[in-house]
């Protein structure tokens, strides 16, 4: 038997790599989770913290089958998320329908290839997942657990624990099996919205967090785990009050470091504005998301936001009684740079020292796949790029991340190849 590709990416799209689709070998051992058996594909984190011990996985034998998303599945809410995971499961041969409180979105979603209008049976679903905006998620929950007896229900919220106690609440007395809701967030997403941005590759090698309780089916955790998977992400199991905490460190502080930027931009002249280059575009960017939608997150993680923010207004006092001194302030630089590493790089791993080789392109058709030519002809791996324009001239510049070690050559290659390189 011919190697069989472990990368997602390759098997979803075979055709771009010139390769025909087959299955992926099974070789890795597997997760036993209670009586239920997943594998641990290449593809698949399973991070299992603050879980009670019954969920806690052992290790098995590679003869376990993976979780088989069973559909139909049925997407309810046909925005950026929503109709981005319809065509990812659409394109991996799952039967996907499609509802949003605006048939305009959901029509959008349909001919863009997320799925189908044509509504079946409540009882026909087997999996429901609820990508509405974060104030309605709790209420569809809740219905669709009501209008679908035979299905799991998910959702795509990017807040677990204000969800939960928003279910408790509704359901208090009521006979509803909140066991099927088995709570998810993929950690994906840009600054765009509705369903003309989808894209079926959006959740390609992106964390999704599933957040499993005590009182849910195994078979029903599976099934969203395979969900994830079918969509190309990789899978982080954590309790709902962790992830809470977690989002708050690496994705809602972040967001508002970058709302506090573009504020204070307000401030600044016109010509001062001319001298912005990629570094503040880059912190800047998500700044530009749906101010409507971030309300809602913030506010529902609230409590664990305002301690990122206390702890930020303590490191921002620090910072300012050092600025007068030089080697208290370098010493708060390098915790900056101590956190950033904590960050993983490539492919997972820890994060690696690099040169930068800067090198000026012409804004013009044909021009980085000339330059990639010629950085190939180098022999130099690329380890990370990124590119600057020039806000006068049609001009751009690429710079090119590279071994320390190997910054020489590239530079020396790229010159003889008639390339103007500043660094």
């Amino acid at each position: 038997m011919g190697a069989v590709s472990t990368c997602r990416t390759i098997r979803r799209c075979p055709r771009l790599f010139g390769l025909r689709p087959a299955p992926l070998t099974l070789t890795r051992q597997t997760l036993r989770w209670g009586c239920s058996i997943v594998t641990c594909r290449p593809d698949a984190i399973f991070v299992v913290s603050t879980l009670p011990t019954c969920w806690r996985p052992t290790v098995t034998s590679p003869e376990g089958a993976a979780a088989t998303l069973r559909g139909p599945v049925l997407v309810v809410g046909a925005g950026l998320i929503g109709a981005s995971m319809g065509k990812a499961l659409v394109t991996a041969g799952v039967e996907v329908h499609l509802w949003d409180i605006d048939r305009g979105n959901a029509l959008v979603a349909a001919g863009r290839g997320a799925g189908r209008l044509d509504g079946l049976d409540d009882d026909a679903y087997r999996v429901v997942v609820v990508a509405t905006p974060p104030a309605a998620v709790a209420s569809t929950i809740v219905e669709r657990l009501t209008r679908h007896s035979h299905a799991v229900i998910t959702d795509t919220a990017s807040v677990k624990g204000a969800v939960l106690a928003q279910l408790e609440e509704l359901t208090a007395g009521r006979d509803v099996d909140l066991s099927r809701y088995v709570g998810s967030h993929p950690m994906a997403g840009t600054q765009y919205a509705g369903p003309l941005t989808a894209s079926g590759e959006l959740f390609v090698d992106r964390t999704w967090v599933v957040t499993p309780r005590t009182d849910n089916r195994h078979d029903d955790v599976q099934q969203v785990i395979a969900l994830a998977q079918e969509c190309g992400a990789h899978v982080v199991c954590m309790d709902a009050d962790e992830h809470d905490r977690a989002v708050a460190e690496v994705s809602h502080l972040p967001h508002l470091m970058s709302i506090l930027t573009g504020a204070n931009l307000r401030h600044a002249r016109p010509e001062h504005l001319r001298l912005a280059g990629s570094g503040i575009r880059d912190v800047t960017r998500v700044a530009r998301s749906q101010t409507a939608m971030w309300r809602q997150i913030l506010s529902s993680n609230r409590n664990e936001v305002r301690r990122q923010l206390e702890a930020i207004r303590t490191d921002l006092d620090d910072l300012l009684s050092r600025l007068d001194d030089p080697d208290r302030l370098e010493e708060f630089l390098g915790l900056g740079q101590s956190g950033a590493r904590k960050l993983a790089g490539k492919h997972g791993h820890q994060m690696m020292a690099t040169s930068a080789v800067v090198i000026e392109i012409p804004d013009e058709p044909g021009a980085l796949a000339r330059l990639f030519a010629d950085v190939e002809d180098a022999g130099v791996n690329v380890e990370d790029l990124s590119v600057e324009h020039d806000p006068a001239r049609e001009m751009g510049f690429l710079s090119i991340d590279v071994a320390p070690d190997r910054a020489e050559q590239l530079t020396v290659s790229m010159r003889d190849h008639g390339w103007s390189v500043r660094s």
